[in-house]
């Protein structure tokens, strides 16, 4: 299970990328016109990309979307609904990584572990950055 989608009314909740998914070339799992890019980038040895940067464009985003890369330990990443009901848990080990793209997440920590965490910026403080949410037991 390399690539797992994971949706509930049609409404996209998250993509994980196992640490063993391999690609023969570059590909985005996320659609052109998301906010936030997910994919593998894969070249074979001798590939130079010249030098470059990217334009500066003016975006407007208004979901903040989190990515998550395990790299030790073991992690649950809890998925709810808007309504604060459980839709699923994704057991994320080294090398796994998770976008979140919508809903109310939660982290259950299962082994000692370190991620990287990749978010939207500014980062205005966790007051005006965080909403806790009652989640449905």
């Amino acid at each position: 299970m390399g690539i797992q989608i994971i949706e509930h009314n049609n409404i996209k909740y998250a993509e994980v990328i196992r640490a063993n998914e391999r690609v023969e070339k570059t590909t985005f799992f996320s659609p052109a016109e998301s906010s936030f890019q997910f994919g593998l980038l894969a070249h074979e040895a001798g590939f130079t990309e010249p030098p470059h940067f990217h334009k500066p464009v003016e975006r407007m985003i208004s979901d903040l979307q989190q990515m998550f890369v395990v790299q030790r330990g073991v992690v649950v990443v809890e998925l709810y609904s808007d309504a604060g009901e459980l839709l699923e848990e994704v057991e994320l080990t080294q090398g796994d990584a998770i976008v979140l793209i919508h809903g109310v997440h939660a982290i259950r920590v299962v082994e000692d572990m370190q991620c990287i965490s990749v978010k939207q910026g500014p980062y205005l403080g966790e007051a005006e950055d965080k909403v806790f949410v009652e989640v449905k037991q």
